[in-house]
């Protein structure tokens, strides 16, 4: 017996055609869209690029040219509420308009200020039959680090680090030791590839030498962060290689030559963590991953200000000494997963996706 097909069913695949996007269209969201008619799907498209044609473009752009007939006869599943603004490109609901389309199916509305609702309301002026909140709950979780920037005035926070199964990220002072596997490493890039911004403290720099970049995994190099708040850093590190943005925060200067920024913060209150998720709020970075070391990590948690946290464990690997982890207050468990041995724990700050973001 065959499953029945429902509206649940084409928006998941309008969720797996937005994750093709992970890597490549921040600081806009991640959309899927599926155009069905009857039991089949007759085009199907995701938003691919920043800058570029939003998905449901692509979708109608996909349908071959004998069956663009059926358009006016098809629903259309689209996973976030079409655009009803010129930005970079033309407002989505009036394309979906002048297909004739007449039945639109919605994942979850937009919060983005220039949306909210009023794509969906343009829609039904036109004549537009419109159903909200299929699959919702997953269709915000695709996009929390885009409705995070938009809501809260900040970017999605991602806290991250390796530990030793006794609670050490380093060994005694500060030496470097691989600590997860070289899977977990990739994971790690896909996480650099997905974030428009990552931050490291002085010590993490110094000893660790990181290069901060996702060659590993495909996507754009996020803006790399480091703070050095009396620049001592040499200028051999890699950070320092010219090859990706990179900025400095200190106490002493402020200037900026090829790729690389000084940006001077005040370092008299314990206020790193806001500090810096203005500055990235005011330059439309809309995810931030911290990766160390132990006392930014720390703070950051202390400061209340992370939205999610991947700890990784080596659970054969025991240091007896060193730098110890940061301790996480409050949060909730929300998974593991092993990776080649590796074990990933995920903690969220808040039970629900987004607190506050359902749909009115």
């Amino acid at each position: 017996m065959s499953t029945p097909i429902t509206h649940e069913t084409w928006m998941d695949r309008c969720l797996q055609l937005a994750a093709l996007g992970e890597a490549t269209v921040a600081p806009n969201p991640m959309v899927g869209a599926v155009l069905v008619h009857g039991d089949r799907i007759i085009g199907e498209g995701w938003h691919q690029a920043y800058g570029g044609p939003h998905a449901e473009v692509h979708c109608f752009g996909s349908v071959a040219d004998d069956d663009r007939q059926l358009i006016p006869e098809s629903t259309l599943y689209v996973s976030l509420e079409p655009c009803a603004h010129w930005g970079k490109t033309p407002p989505c609901a009036d394309r979906i308009v002048a297909e004739r389309v007449t039945r639109v199916v919605v994942g979850c509305r937009d919060p983005f200020p220039a949306v909210d609702g009023k794509g969906i309301e343009k829609l039904r002026a036109a004549g537009v039959d419109v159903t909200v909140g299929i699959r919702e709950a997953e269709c915000l979780r695709i996009n929390e680090v885009f409705f995070t920037f938009h809501s809260r005035k900040r970017p999605f926070i991602t806290l991250k680090w390796a530990q030793s199964a006794d609670g050490f990220i380093a060994g005694p002072r500060s030496r470097r030791v691989a600590i997860s596997n070289a899977a977990s490493a990739r994971i790690v890039h896909r996480l650099r590839a997905g974030h428009g911004a990552i931050l490291v403290g002085t010590n993490t720099a110094l000893f660790d030498d990181p290069e901060l970049s996702t060659r590993h995994w495909p996507g754009r190099h996020p803006l790399r962060l480091v703070v050095d708040r009396q620049l001592r850093l040499p200028a051999q590190l890699k950070l320092f290689n010219g090859e990706q943005p990179t900025l400095v925060l200190n106490a002493l200067q402020k200037s900026a030559h090829h790729n690389l920024e000084y940006l001077r913060l005040d370092f008299s209150q314990d206020d790193l963590a806001a500090q810096v998720c203005e500055l990235l709020y005011v330059r439309g970075i809309t995810g931030l991953l911290v990766e160390g070391g132990a006392r930014l990590l720390q703070h950051f948690i202390d400061s209340g200000l992370w939205d999610r946290v991947y700890r990784i464990t080596a659970p054969s690997l025991r240091l007896g000494s060193g730098i110890a982890a940061p301790l996480l207050a409050g949060g909730i468990a929300t998974g593991r997963s092993g990776i080649a041995g590796d074990w990933w724990d995920e903690y969220r700050a808040s039970p629900e996706v987004l607190v506050g973001l359902q749909p009115r």
